[in-house]
């Protein structure tokens, strides 16, 4: 007999080589049912047919969890790709992994996929899934699997064989006529898969490397229930609907060129809202003791290899050459900052030194990988570095928590915490990566924060705080993130002088916000659909006279809105008054005023919100005083009130 503890602490014993379907049956028929797998010591997930041969901690995976979503997952890859097989037979699949909501499978066709296609496919896979199929598991030779691919011709599985060691066995798992090189873990059986759709095609590089032939890949999305389905279509399409390169291009926004591959032009209209977002951090980190400088773009390769950004992101960056010197375009400010430290001599009453710039920053991405806004090769960030003394580390990073957070409810946004530790390309020095993480680590829970630790995810030169946001569609984004780095100081051997009249290397703390002021407003767009609170809106006001004769009154009220600050523009176009409205609407403006012989007559204004049927007619101060007040204070009400 065999000991099982179970999830809930209890113990159970049963005989020596039982499965986990049948522990999963001893304790409810209805567990059963819902199990798709099992989690063993806390370490590695199996399947339901794995037999239990010594003394375990055993937690069951029902298919709503999220490791059992997971597996699901996974199963409907080999589905897809069985059913793939079915239609066309002479396919050479390649690999099926899980992604974030579903799943995707590399092949080489020979021709390209259509949309009438993706739903055949769908068709066959409900057929498959229809015919509950058991996911047989099979432990066999090397020589075994490489004859079995072989016979089949399959060139991308025997690929991945060779590099698997010959003495080790291999896992293949099978449903019907289909079988797969596999590690697993897969359901019981494909009858376990309710709810899943094909969403789109594209091509990808074999194993990622654009030397190697392009394939086809064939995404797909899978969920315990046609309920999360059905939920996650409808965000799609309203994801769609926000896109921030269409809202770009239909708003006036940005634009991109041939000319500047992934590099964006800022329109008027999209600049106004950069210099708001631009004005609003600067407000805060002026009360903060923020100083903002400024860096060039363009420094010595030298000092890129003293600050240790050579051997971790050189592949990234951009190079020149100037009077036989090698130059590099700056992929990151922080070197900068550190020789503007270093320029100057400081006390220890002097620190903390916070030094804020907006700066321009180049790094090469792939033409593939570029996307609008959110993936770009040259972007500002919002950094600063603060360099401190180490006894005031936890104080600095605090306040930087505030200010963030300021930051972020001012947008409506929530947010989650990950804390991420030493990567294994990183500077040496295990003491200091144990110090740099154990204060980080310290504020977090001196805080009382919850967050997520991130093992390895961290800067080559120190760990880091990540903040992640969510949007109005609830997606997450990484934007603000804190770095706590004892490596770079000294690399570039700065210095203050400390109470004992010695000099002593400063800590530096790395900081930015927005992250990248580009991303951000990517964000921005989609978050609020394109109808921006009033404050960052590039045409806060629209004023529509409703005939020629009431444009003398349009312009008074439109001089007495920029006496405030409003920036405000009249539609004084030939077109019709419901033309201009429907047109004021479709720039998503947060408000239009309609005057005519009443407003003029009564000194008022008609007020339209942004997505609203109804009007309020008020008086031109009190809507003085309505707006001003919206704007200086950065209010979301102009969507939400």
């Amino acid at each position: 007999m065999i000991q099982v503890v179970l999830a809930d602490g209890s113990k159970k014993e049963y005989p020596k080589g039982s499965t986990v379907a049948e522990v999963a049956a001893s304790i409810s028929v209805s567990l059963q049912k819902k199990a798709v797998g099992a989690k063993i010591n806390d370490e590695w997930i199996v399947d339901m047919s794995h037999r239990i041969e010594e003394d375990v901690h055993l937690s069951i995976l029902t298919i709503d969890s999220e490791e059992g979503v997971s597996i699901m997952r996974h199963s409907s890859a080999h589905v897809m790709a069985q059913a793939i097989q079915r239609l066309y037979p002479n396919v050479q699949l390649a690999i099926g992994p899980v992604v974030e909501d579903g799943f995707y499978y590399d092949m080489k066709l020979d021709h390209s996929l259509t949309a009438n296609e993706l739903a055949a496919i769908e068709k066959e896979m409900k057929k498959i899934i229809k015919e509950n199929l058991p996911f047989v598991r099979k432990e066999v030779s090397y020589e075994e699997a490489l004859q079995l691919f072989q016979v089949k011709e399959e060139k991308f599985k025997l690929e991945l064989l060779d590099a698997i060691p010959k003495n080790e066995s291999i896992s293949l798992y099978q449903q019907g006529e289909f079988i797969d090189l596999c590690r697993g873990t897969h359901v019981p059986s494909t009858g376990f898969i309710k709810a899943f759709k094909l969403m789109r095609v594209s091509g990808a590089y074999w194993r990622g490397d654009s030397k190697n032939e392009v394939l086809q890949r064939v995404y797909g999305v899978a969920f315990s229930s046609q309920q999360e389905l059905a939920e996650y279509v409808e965000m799609i399409e309203e994801a769609g609907k926000r896109d921030h390169r269409k809202l770009g291009k239909q708003l006036e926004l940005f634009m991109f060129s041939e000319e500047a591959p992934g590099m964006p032009f800022y329109l008027p209209k999209g600049q106004i809202i950069r210099n708001e977002l631009e004005q609003f951090s600067r407000e805060l980190q002026g009360e903060a003791n923020y100083e903002e400088v400024r860096t060039p773009l363009m420094m010595n390769e030298r000092m890129w290899k003293q600050s240790g950004h050579w051997d971790h992101y050189h592949e990234n960056m951009y190079f020149s050459e100037v009077d036989e010197q090698k130059f590099a375009l700056k992929p990151m400010n922080c070197p900068g900052h550190m020789l503007i430290f270093k320029n100057s001599l400081y006390s220890y009453r002097d620190l903390p030194i916070r030094l804020a710039e907006f700066g321009q920053v180049h790094r090469h991405e792939y033409s593939g990988a570029l996307n609008g806004m959110l993936r770009v090769r040259t972007f500002c960030q919002d950094d600063a570095h603060l360099f401190v003394r180490e006894d005031q580390i936890e104080a600095e990073i605090k306040s930087i928590f505030r200010l963030i957070d300021n930051v972020y409810r001012t947008f409506g946004f929530e947010y989650t915490v990950e804390l991420s530790t030493r990567p294994e390309d990183s500077l040496e020095g295990d003491d200091i990566w144990e110090l740099a993480e154990g204060a980080l680590r310290n504020v977090l829970e001196n805080l009382e924060i919850d967050y997520i630790l991130n093992e390895g995810d961290g800067a080559f030169y120190g760990p880091k705080i990540d903040f992640h946001i969510k949007d109005a569609l609830k997606r997450s984004h990484q934007c603000a993130t804190i770095q706590l780095d004892f490596q770079m100081p000294k690399l570039f051997n700065l210095a203050y002088i400390n109470e004992n009249n010695e000099k002593v290397c400063p800590v530096v703390i790395h900081r930015a916000i927005y992250g990248s002021i580009d991303r951000f407003f990517g964000i921005l767009i989609e978050h609020f659909a394109g109808a921006f609170p009033v404050w960052l809106a590039p045409t806060q006001v629209q004023i529509v006279p409703v005939s020629s004769v009431h444009l003398d009154y349009c312009l008074n009220v439109q001089s007495a809105l920029k006496e405030v600050g409003v920036r405000v523009k009249i539609d004084d176009s030939n077109e019709k008054l419901g033309y201009k409205i429907r047109a004021g609407q479709m720039q998503k403006i947060p408000y239009l005023l309609v005057l005519g012989d009443k407003e003029m007559k009564q000194h008022t204004v008609n007020v339209r919100k942004y997505g609203e049927e109804k009007s309020k007619e008020l008086s031109l101060n009190v809507w003085k005083e309505i707006i001003e007040k919206q704007i200086k204070e950065r209010s979301l009400s102009a969507l939400n009130g």
